[in-house]
């Protein structure tokens, strides 16, 4: 690893923040610094091109959501970046994309990569970071004159995020198996549009999609680089780390039944306000997870009529919670669920719980873990809360993440950031992991 990795940040220098020029000068495809055709674009080169891609004017944030016209730019982002490298390019049964230097069926391959979709306005970072460092680690290995004796691929997952269908990680779910056709299906978004609805107008067969262990059969590491969500590197000399483990997390809907009514003539007394019991349930989950040590956050609801003079007949939250392990989990949600039903009955609301996801504690697989970090020279090993990719797929296939490092751990918000020196030195960390795996 070069002495890069331990430098400082630079700070909130905004030189990878969305760039608000207009898209042809800020790099764009068309843009003035494209690199010369059939020259690999340099790492800022793609950082530009991508930037303006499904980016929210008004809040300097991300839209970039599952088969929509921005998630169709990123993807074609993806599949240029394949072609300009010369690498086989294909899209599998599920929408995830794949970019191949070597034989896809020769097995043992090691793949790296992430994600480009977003939440709602959300971050430069956060997934894009991955996928841009994987191209332009791959550059630093021909660079190197490196020559792997295993396949590589770099990988776009898609719907990571699950903004769209409320479904995190759909697309590596689908690869491993563990979301069904009748579910995936079965998925609707604000609008009540399908998730096979939107892949069919995009032009991806629905009926298609499922388990697909044949690919997976042929992957024998994979790694993926991800900024850092949350600030334990800040405070070392370290730009890189390696994660230990993924705290269990899951998605749970609470649905508050009550009565809607005219909010100027109702008496307090005659109200079943469900709004009552939703904002107590929200100041309870505060308090559980606080006692509990670990976290709990209602950060979608939606309400019926919603209208500011009737009061609400329903009131929805979703409840995102993670702890350091499931048992503390299972409690902390409990405890919220009691508490929730116990105010619904002084407010004459029902409440009903749904669980939409749930992912179980992630651990690494050790020896892989452990080589990254030797490779690394001894880089710090920690856990993170949130899932990703990798961790969906460490039940069928060996995977391993890196993290770089967050100055200020804001994620999810459009002030995330990461020095461009880190960034710099992510690329190189992982052009020497994937070096020390597939050219040994």
């Amino acid at each position: 690893m070069t002495a890069a990795a331990g430098s400082r940040p630079a700070g909130r220098d905004g030189w990878a923040q969305p760039d608000h020029r207009p898209a042809a000068e800020a790099g764009a495809p068309g843009g003035a610094d494209r690199g010369t055709p059939g020259t690999a674009p340099s790492f800022h080169e793609m950082w530009r091109d991508l930037a303006p891609i499904g980016r929210n004017p008004e809040s300097g944030g991300y839209r970039r959501f599952a088969w929509t016209g921005a998630d169709t730019d990123c993807r074609e982002w993806f599949k240029a970046q394949a072609e300009t490298r010369g690498l086989t390019y294909e899209t599998d049964r599920n929408g995830n994309q794949w970019a191949w230097l070597g034989d896809p069926a020769a097995g043992d391959a090691v793949v790296t990569g992430s994600h480009l979709d977003s939440v709602p306005d959300g971050g430069a970072f956060d997934g894009p970071l991955g996928v841009v460092s994987s191209f332009a680690a791959l550059d630093e290995l021909r660079a190197r004159g490196a020559r792997p004796g295993r396949p590589l691929a770099i990988v776009n997952f898609g719907d990571e995020e699950g903004a769209r269908f409320g479904l995190a990680c759909v697309g590596s779910r689908l690869t491993a198996g563990q979301l069904t056709l009748d579910k995936a299906h079965a998925l609707r978004d604000a609008d009540g549009v399908s998730l096979a609805q939107a892949m069919e107008r995009a032009g991806h067969d629905p009926e298609a999609i499922g388990a697909d262990p044949g690919r997976l059969a042929r992957i024998g590491a994979f790694v993926e680089l991800h900024v850092e969500q949350g600030r334990a590197l800040a405070d070392t000399p370290h730009a890189v780390g390696v994660a230990s483990a993924i705290w269990p997390h899951g998605r749970w809907r609470f649905d508050f039944h009550g009565e809607a009514n005219h909010a100027g003539t109702t008496r307090i007394e005659d109200r079943r306000d469900p709004m009552l019991t939703y904002a107590n349930t929200v100041l309870a989950a505060r308090k559980k997870a606080r006692l509990a040590g670990a976290l709990a956050t209602f950060g979608k609801v939606s309400v019926e009529p919603n209208g500011v003079n009737a009061i609400a007949s329903l009131v929805r939250g979703w409840l995102d919670s993670r702890a350091a392990d499931e048992e503390t989990l299972a409690a902390v949600v409990a405890e919220i669920e009691q508490a929730a039903v116990e105010r619904g009955t002084r407010d004459g609301v029902g409440v009903h719980v749904t669980r939409e996801s749930f992912t179980p504690v992630v651990e690494f697989a050790h020896d892989l873990r452990d080589e990254l970090a030797t490779l690394l020279g001894g880089v710090p090993v920690l856990p993170t809360g949130a899932g990703h990719d990798a961790g969906i797929l460490s039940g069928v296939i060996p995977t391993a993440m890196m993290f770089v490092r967050n100055p200020t751990g804001v994620s999810h918000s459009p002030a995330e950031t990461a020095a461009e020196d880190d960034c710099l030195a992510g690329v190189t960390a992982l052009a020497d992991v994937l070096e020390g795996l597939a050219c040994r």
